[in-house]
């Protein structure tokens, strides 16, 4: 490799890692992962609503109303809690009080769902359909309590008055100005925000459902990880809240009785796709558990334990296969080829789209039939990702025993 090609190279991986850790996405990646365990409880009650059992629709429907309010407890007020917990967690990032920055942050929000023939609140934008609005209001109202702040633009008490009392008037004055310019954006000049903000998100939200534009990204996620970025991580910020929406309106569709509407809502990637770990590399792990070179055959021993529970780092970088190019090939071939494999699965009709949330450390069969509400042809598919992953791996892993088998063999006869 050139030195101009190792210059660009690193650019480039600086340029990606910087992205990565940037505040506001780290803030919003914080918030999206704060909200799983109440789409997991939500899930909960809908895998009870709804269990493959025959017979049980009839036994559940007296209590389905009843097994309903958790699910819109959760799912019906998401981007509340998340525009709470973004405003949290970018609250302590800009070292504010982190409580007042989210309170006011939800403030905010809540106050644009506000219907105005009514005062009542628009529980569309309460939920998945007013994700991207709950991240755009955090990120704006914790950006400006800091700026008025740090321009001393604040009501400041004596020393001697409580922490928790002066704090609450430090936030007085940039919190009346968001609530003003808000109020006036909302109601005077009579603009729909949550449409303003979801028409803008529109291309990319309808890309995400496409094989195309599903490829793509499972190829990102991939090809970072593959140079020692973490590709799940520096996409989340971006693409979680499109997935969480997704899911949520599969979770609408199933409680309504209509056909759910998305194909790759959230647990699709991370179960159908990232099978034992992104790039399916429990596969790579079973098939050098008996390798013949003792180092490949150790990491995986050691790696396939924590495989189980889809995380795959101690063989990513044991092997390794970050910047390794015969192991980078199959990692993202078989990312490709698992989304694409699903991806017409569900969308044909064979494998039900996914509607529960599970934890992303599910084991791989038990996941598949769990994230779609106890699909057994689902958990089937997930036992043939590995065996085609395997297959896929096999002549690369090959190539890359022999060739460690050749180096020892010349190492020993130099010696």
């Amino acid at each position: 490799m050139s030195a101009g090609n190792v210059v660009l190279n690193k650019r480039f991986v600086s340029l990606l890692n910087a992205l990565s850790e940037n505040t506001y996405l780290s803030a919003i990646r914080a918030g999206m992962v704060s909200v799983v365990p109440l789409t997991i409880i939500g899930g909960l009650f809908m895998v009870i609503s709804y269990l493959p059992f025959r017979g049980w629709e009839q036994r559940v429907e007296p209590y389905l109303n009843l097994l309903q309010v958790p699910v819109t407890a959760t799912f019906g007020l998401l981007a509340v809690f998340v525009c709470f917990a973004i405003g949290y967690d970018l609250g302590k990032r800009f070292k504010q009080e982190a409580i007042v920055s989210a309170t006011m942050a939800t403030l905010v929000f809540l106050l644009i769902q506000i219907q105005l023939k009514d005062q009542s609140f628009s529980m569309d934008g309460l939920g998945s359909k007013g994700l991207f609005t709950a991240i755009l209001i955090a990120l704006v109202t914790v950006r400006v309590q800091k700026s008025f702040n740090d321009a001393n633009l604040v009501i400041k008490l004596p020393a001697n008055v409580p922490p928790v009392v002066s704090e609450s008037f430090l936030s007085l004055t940039p919190m009346f100005f968001l609530v003003v310019v808000f109020w006036v954006i909302r109601f005077v000049l009579g603009v729909d925000i949550n449409e303003l903000v979801q028409s803008a998100f529109k291309p990319l939200v309808f890309a995400l459902n496409t094989l195309p534009g599903i490829l793509v990204y499972a190829f990102l996620v991939t090809m970072l990880w593959s140079v020692g970025i973490n590709g799940d991580n520096t996409m989340d910020a971006i693409v979680a809240p499109i997935f969480l929406q997704f899911l949520a309106a599969n979770v609408e569709a199933t409680t309504q009785g209509v056909p759910l509407p998305y194909v790759t809502a959230n647990g699709f990637f991370t179960t159908f796709v990232n099978v034992g770990g992104t790039g399916a590399t429990i596969a790579l792990a079973l098939i050098m558990l008996n390798s013949k070179e003792p180092g490949f055959r150790k990491v995986s021993r050691v790696s396939l334990p924590t495989q189980i529970f889809q995380i795959n780092e101690p063989i990513f970088f044991g092997f390794p296969i970050v910047l390794n190019p015969i192991f980078m090939v199959p990692y993202i071939l078989n990312a490709l080829l698992l989304t694409a494999g699903s991806y017409l699965l569900i969308d044909w009709g064979i494998i039900h789209k996914p509607f529960v949330n599970v934890p992303w450390t599910t084991p791989p069969i038990i996941g598949h039939y769990l994230v779609t509400g106890g699909d057994w042809k689902a958990a089937v598919w997930g036992a043939v990702s590995i065996a085609l992953a395997m297959a896929v791996y096999y002549p690369f892993a090959k190539i890359a025993e022999r060739q460690r088998l050749n180096a020892e063999s010349a190492g020993t006869a130099h010696e």
